[in-house]
């Protein structure tokens, strides 16, 4: 408990609360003093509902973002109350603002949060309508709030301008750190590999999440953080991390294989299960400095866990007669190359923490990071091509619409005392996905129950004002850090904070409390209802477009491998590209099996399938990487025929997948295995006429051919035999949606 809450009180989210915090409760003190409370109120309010929108990012994103957001929320509120009195303007004018704001999550984070922000105000407007000049003045104090809001956050950035990113860097190294260790439980003989690898493809979503976020924030700003010694040192750490864990992807290992192989000298693989553990730990450990703030002093624990995996090997090999096992030998070696890339970059980023990071250091690569970057773009054609029941963006839009259109008539016709607690209630709640929003609707009703009976017991006990203003204040900062993480106790918090703030204002209205649950349920039933019946969007209608767009990117990936392979001309944009591309669209592949796994059973279509198409994806994106990540950092032979027949063969059968995919009628052809075999056996002729040439087998160019030799075809038979998995699983699965 004292662990969270430390991990609370050094977070993001309370630097956020406090931020909305200060704009919203510094009018409302000043304007009390003054004897002019809903003065102070409004302009809180302001503040209030500008603040969804303030999402991370470099000043100059930041600074357009809060005022575009002050300005649309001042002319909805405007539109709102100018329309109400007239309902044959009013209803299509609401429909048609819920709509447009709606809509633009089509064009990212940012852009969906300036819409959740409008949809707030559209619905808060209801509460009381002004008229005539009166409501260009209540618009006015909104726009105040607002514009009070944005000079709280820019002052903010620059009391801290790293924050964030170092929040982020943190929490991306603390899951690297999970992922790792998961690798090291790989190694147990009887693990449950299965649990682990979904696992695993979990922490790829969430890290894929996360480096986008640095690129974004980070790479991009690089004129606005300046050379400093603080942005060097993030963009190296961000290198490193990306790095660590494309290296963990692209290293993969047949652990079975490897226990039957080595089981009479265990030590071996006892060994580098323990290394394996110290890469996990080391990151783990700077993670909490960097989170505390506390210098990181770096150890040789890496170091002498990786000497001992060495010297293991040495005794295994002393144990061996000359050629015993030089296989084994050989795979041992690879591990050991492997644990010692990660241990290079583990302490490459333990550099950035405890030395100074000089632009040198940085080698160019960050301009390699910069190109993967999206340049934010928002062209009218993107929000003309989702309006068809095929975008997410368009059925949420159409969704939320007609659900706040229906809650506002049936507030009308029932005796509700206040409506706009149940437009709101549908905004907060309701989302394109049904998992998420049954999920936030049910701790949203338990949180709003909870912050009742709290609430309540709280203000029977009668507490001054003084301290009634205290708790108002602090249960406020409490919902709006717990609202982003835990979102049943940031609803508590709210709750219990709305039911002091109407008890300070309306001292005498007893039933606030039993209105707030009524309203608050009315809600829920109604978002939860309308994910279900109104034009729902489940996973399994975009299941075939997901797993296409995942075979493509690994397709583009491979055929870049080949390419540099072939050439030997180095590492190009396009093969970056690719590569991220690929780690990303298996990480979307999996994020929509997890979204699948909230829906109702009966929508769950196809489920086992694209569980068994983000694992075999994300095999073959693990055995390609270790191709590319060979080919760049070893000097390598000249690619045979026999190496692009085989390439081809994959490619081949992957573009069936894809056709097949699409719609496309063709004939599905599995290429003769004896050629197949035949290649792979040209290949392997290459290793023995090595060996058969009395080649010195203790030379580095003779380990290095070999070593070559033997992660090629391994790499290729792997990639072959998964890319005609693929193309049997893609058959499967289309013959059971016929």
């Amino acid at each position: 408990m004292i662990a969270t809450l430390k991990e609370i009180t050094i977070g993001n989210n309370l630097y956020n609360a406090l931020k909305v915090g200060l704009a919203a409760v510094i009018p409302v003190f000043i304007f009390s003093y003054l004897g002019q409370i809903e003065i102070g109120i409004t302009i809180a309010l302001g503040a209030f509902f500008t603040f969804p929108s303030d999402t991370p990012s470099n000043l100059q994103h930041k600074i357009k973002g809060l005022l575009i957001t002050v300005l649309i929320l001042t002319v909805v509120n405007i539109v709102i109350n100018l329309t109400y009195p007239y309902p044959f303007l009013f209803y299509p004018a609401f429909a048609a603002l819920v709509f447009i704001l709606s809509m633009l999550s089509v064009y990212g984070q940012r852009s969906t949060m300036v819409a959740f922000s409008a949809l707030m105000i559209s619905c808060i407007s209801l509460s009381h309508i002004h008229t005539g000049l009166d409501i260009l003045y209540h618009s006015g104090l909104l726009l105040c709030g607002g514009l009070f809001y944005f000079i709280i956050s820019i002052i903010f950035y620059y009391i801290n301008p790293y924050r964030y990113t170092e929040l982020q860097i943190v929490e991306c190294i603390n899951l690297t750190s999970k992922y790792l260790k998961l690798r090291g439980d790989l190694w147990e003989l009887h693990s449950d590999r299965k649990e682990i690898t979904r696992q695993q493809l979990g922490l790829q979503v969430e890290l894929n999440t996360i480096h986008e976020n640095l690129r974004e924030v980070l790479v991009r700003n690089r004129t606005d953080y300046g050379s400093s010694h603080q942005n060097r040192k993030m963009l190296l750490a961000l290198m490193s991390l990306v790095e660590i864990m494309e290296l963990a992807i692209a290293t993969s290992f047949d652990h079975n294989k490897l226990h039957q192989k080595f089981d009479a000298y265990p030590k071996v693989l006892i060994t580098y299960q323990s290394l394996a553990y110290t890469l996990a730990k080391n990151l783990k450990s700077l993670s909490k400095k960097i989170r505390k703030r506390k210098r990181f002093i770096q150890k040789n624990t890496l170091s002498e866990k990786l000497s001992a995996f060495e010297f293991a090997i040495e005794e295994y090999k002393n144990n061996l007669s000359k050629n015993e096992d030089s296989e084994g030998v050989h795979m041992l070696q690879t591990m050991l190359h492997y644990a010692g890339k990660q241990v290079e970059k583990i302490k490459i980023l333990e550099n950035a923490y405890t030395s100074t990071v000089k632009l040198k250091d940085l080698n160019g690569r960050e301009k390699d990071i910069e190109k993967l970057a999206i340049t934010p773009y928002y062209p009218i054609s993107t929000l003309i091509e989702n309006l068809s029941f095929s975008s997410v963006e368009f059925r949420h839009s159409l969704r939320i619409t007609a659900t706040l259109l229906l809650g506002l008539i049936l507030g009308k016709v029932l005796p509700f005392e206040n409506v706009y607690w149940i437009l709101l209630t549908i905004v907060v709640i309701m989302r394109p996905g049904y998992g998420l929003t049954k999920q936030r609707t049910f701790n949203r009703f338990i949180g709003t129950l909870l912050g009742a009976i709290l609430g309540f017991a709280i203000l029977s006990i009668e507490p001054s004002q003084p301290i009634l203003v205290a708790l108002t204040i602090l249960f406020m900062i409490l919902g709006l850090t717990y609202n982003p993480s835990n979102y049943k106790i940031g609803s508590t918090f709210i709750t219990i904070y709305v039911l002091f703030l109407f008890a300070i204002i309306h001292p005498n209205d007893g039933n606030i409390i039993m209105y707030r649950v009524l309203d608050t349920f009315v809600g829920a039933v109604l978002a939860i209802l309308a994910n279900h019946f109104f034009w729902p969007y489940w996973e399994s209608l975009n299941t075939n477009e997901n797993i296409k767009k995942s075979i493509e990117a690994n397709r583009n990936y491979l055929l870049q491998i080949s390419i540099l392979y072939n050439e030997k001309k180095g590492i190009t944009e396009n093969y970056r590209w690719a590569r991220n591309q690929a780690f990303i669209e298996i990480g979307n592949l999996m994020a929509s099996f997890q979204r699948m796994l909230e829906e109702p059973k009966s929508k769950q279509s196809y489920l086992q399938q694209i569980y068994k198409f983000s694992v075999v994806n994300n095999a073959m994106l693990s055995a390609a990487a270790s191709l590319g990540t060979f080919i760049q950092s070893h000097k390598t032979t000249k690619a045979s025929a026999s190496f692009n027949t085989v390439f081809d063969k994959i490619i081949k059968n992957l573009n069936q997948s894809i056709l097949l995919l699409q719609d496309e009628n063709i004939e599905v052809t599995f290429e003769n295995k004896e050629d197949t075999n035949d290649s792979f056996n040209e290949l392997k002729k290459i290793r023995e006429k090595e060996l058969s040439e009395g080649a010195d087998t203790t030379s580095d160019s003779f380990i290095n051919k070999m070593r070559e030799a033997q992660l090629v075809i391994e790499q290729l038979i792997w990639l072959t035999n998964l890319s005609e998995n693929i193309l049997k699983t893609t058959k499967i699965l289309l013959k059971s949606q016929e």
